[in-house]
């Protein structure tokens, strides 16, 4: 029994970490918030339950997200910004205000919406905006972006009735109507497309260049006094008529109550207005008003005790299904969406919900004719969430065979759920499959990524891999149409294309797509046969004798090379002069065989540049620091790897040290 409960605590753990940093650090949440408290809620009955399994990195012991280098310095938080407790029905709102009336007495509570935005600390010196600070990690530091935060026009830079030191909380959102123009532009410039408002104005507000934050229009409201000097205020309502009169936004249409009841019809309000509101909200926050009484409840180690915030359940709507239609994404993943009769979730209407995967629709058994149940995960993806009737005659949906694009036979991801065309040259793929031939860890061609290469797309210089060597005979057309600036640029890039070409084999290898292999497999794949030629003409039974292939790698590699369209490109790139064979490794005593790990900022070579020296002279270079470890080769900033490495007594060498050893 309890080791089964400390199995599903890891595994929640686990989860719970990765969609904290999915949503806190990369502003790419997976899942919806409702589906993140599930598995919250399920970690909490698990710790209340199992008390001495609590662990201080439990998600329920800290708050979640890092702080990150990105628009600015990082900078110390001297008032925690906590996060607050989520509350999910009626009962747990009374509970709260029953247990802090009990506690304190008479007692004011203030409700209000919560936006669904990026929390953000204003710092005024003597009515001077002095410091615009993110969230960061909630308790130690957050993310200095006062230079994006002057162009936000809610964002007042002067207070003219100013206390000597004031420090106000509020969050960073974008309205609907921005959120629809930045992706409409997005989308013209064949730019990523953001999920929703919330994520646009997180990556926003992190932006290097203060010139695209003020083009985005981020909008904000205060929702909180952290810290004052000067001045006294009694609660957060006086508080509140203080930022009013200096011209500061605050949350609007905020009620004060007294009991659950009142309380209780506030947070109805809400719900009833915020499908007519121009930006997100995710709940209503119930706070106690006065700053005396917040201060006798104090707080945990991750929410204050004197407020909670309620989450509204998804709106669900039934409605028919229609149709299933199949499409096909950048990295050849085929994902099913569901069209059905048109219904109004959260004020919008909504005729189409995505289905996830096979494993999904087989769950619900979903067929065409079904009535089903829709909502919206996080107020902005709509989701189907099951059937409630199957249609007569009903059939479950099963994915065909083939690409519904390109035609290529489609395949289950090993270990997981999705199906994808394993087609490099499908057109719905295309896109994903020039971008991987040009990156860092294939061809490394500067100046050929996600800005030009759609260009390039769009004005059909491109269709295949090879034609990128073919781009010097478009100079003239290529400096007209400036799809890579001026003259000076577009002589860099094709300079550097120029040069790709005496790129190992191994970045080639990489470089083409072929479903399963990466860098790793390639450098054994190039090793074992000596080349592309070599590799071209294996079978499956010659490919299984490497090590590390398998069977379903080995069919796969051998298909990439028999089909018809693959072999004219790998034709032509041999004829326009790219590197089919591998270099003899010029193998060193010191370095054959050997184990290296790289940790650390080098100041003379790139991360790329010294692995590369490593294998030429025989040596390995391990992503981590184990037993097998020979050499770890640390410069600047070591963190972990080198407390490891000494733990375990491997050689350390310096920079320098490494440089006289090849030498």
């Amino acid at each position: 029994m309890i080791a089964e409960i400390k199995s599903e605590l890891k595994k929640l753990r686990a989860e719970i970490k990765h969609h904290n940093q999915k949503y806190y650090d990369d502003d790419a949440p997976e899942i919806s918030d409702y589906d993140y408290d599930k598995l919250m809620n399920r970690l909490k009955e698990i710790e209340a339950e199992f008390p001495e399994l609590i662990t201080s990195t439990s998600p329920t012991q800290t708050v979640g997200g890092n702080a990150k280098r990105s628009a600015g310095k990082l900078v110390a938080h001297d008032v925690p910004m906590l996060s607050l407790q989520d509350v999910f029905s009626s009962d747990d709102v009374e509970n709260f205000v029953r247990d802090t009336i009990e506690k304190l007495g008479e007692v004011e509570f203030v409700v209000e919406e919560k936006i669904d935005g990026l929390s953000l600390a204003l710092r005024y010196e003597n009515g001077n905006l002095i410091q615009a600070i993110t969230r960061g990690d909630g308790i130690l530091q957050g993310e200095d972006v006062t230079e994006n935060a002057k162009v936000i026009d809610d964002i007042v830079q002067k207070l003219s009735d100013a206390p000597t030191y004031l420090e106000l909380r509020g969050e960073v959102y974008m309205t609907k109507k921005n959120f629809a123009e930045v992706n409409q532009r997005q989308k013209n410039l064949g730019l990523k497309i953001f999920a929703n408002p919330r994520n646009c104005a997180a990556g926003t507000l992190r932006q290097l260049d203060s010139k695209i934050v003020q083009q985005r229009k981020l909008s904000m409201f205060v929702f909180n006094l952290q810290a004052v000097e000067g001045i006294n205020f009694s609660s957060h309502t006086d508080a509140y008529k203080f930022m009013t009169r200096n011209g500061i936004k605050i949350i609007h249409a905020y009620e004060v109550c007294k009991n659950f009841s009142e309380v209780w019809q506030a947070i109805e309000k809400i719900a009833e207005r915020r499908n007519n509101l121009d930006y997100d909200i995710d709940g209503a926050v119930v706070k106690v008003n006065n700053f005396a009484q917040r201060e006798t409840l104090g707080a945990t180690s991750k929410f204050p005790r004197w407020a909670i915030a309620y989450k509204y359940p998804p709106e669900v709507k039934q409605t028919i299904l229609r149709k299933i239609e199949l499409s096909v994404g950048r990295t050849g993943k085929i994902t099913p969406t569901a069209i059905f009769d048109a219904i109004s979730l959260n004020g919008t209407t909504v005729e189409r919900a995505t289905l996830h995967n096979q494993d999904f629709i087989d769950k619900l058994q979903i067929g065409i004719g079904d009535t089903i149940e829709v909502y919206k995960s996080g107020e902005i993806i709509p989701k189907v969430k099951n059937v409630l009737k199957h249609a007569e005659n009903s059939v479950p949906f099963k994915f065909p065979e083939n690409c519904p694009v390109c035609g290529h036979k489609i395949e289950r991801e090993e270990n997981a759920a999705d199906f994808k065309c394993i087609n490099p040259n499908c057109p719905a793929q295309l896109e994903s499959h020039l971008l991987n031939f040009t990156s860092r860890t294939a061809m490394d061609i500067k100046g050929l990524g996600e800005n030009s290469i759609p260009k390039l797309l769009a004005e059909k210089f491109i269709s295949t891999v090879a034609d990128f060597y073919k781009l010097k005979n478009f100079r003239t057309e290529l400096i007209d149409k400036k799809i890579f600036g001026k003259a000076k640029a577009t002589d860099n890039v094709l300079n550097a294309i120029e040069l790709s070409k005496k790129n190992s084999p191994v970045k080639l290898l990489t470089g083409l797509g072929i479903f399963g292999v990466g860098s790793a497999a390639a450098k054994d794949l190039i090793k074992h046969f000596g080349g592309l030629e070599e590799l071209s003409n294996a079978t499956v039974e010659d490919l299984k004798a490497v090590d590390g292939i398998g069977e379903v790698m080995a069919k796969h590699i051998a298909d990439f090379f028999s089909d018809v369209q693959n072999k004219n490109i790998l034709a032509e790139l041999k004829n326009l002069g790219l590197n089919f064979k591998a270099e003899t490794l010029n193998i060193d005593s010191d370095f054959a065989g050997k184990n290296f790990v790289l940790t650390g900022k080098l100041e003379n070579f790139t991360r790329n540049d010294a692995t590369k020296i490593i294998e030429q002279l025989g040596g390995v270079v391990k992503n981590s620091v184990s037993k097998t470890t020979d050499f770890l080769i640390a410069g600047d900033d070591s963190g972990s790897k080198l407390a490891k490495a000494k733990e375990l007594g491997i050689k350390i060498l310096t920079e320098t040290e490494f440089e006289n050893l090849i030498k």
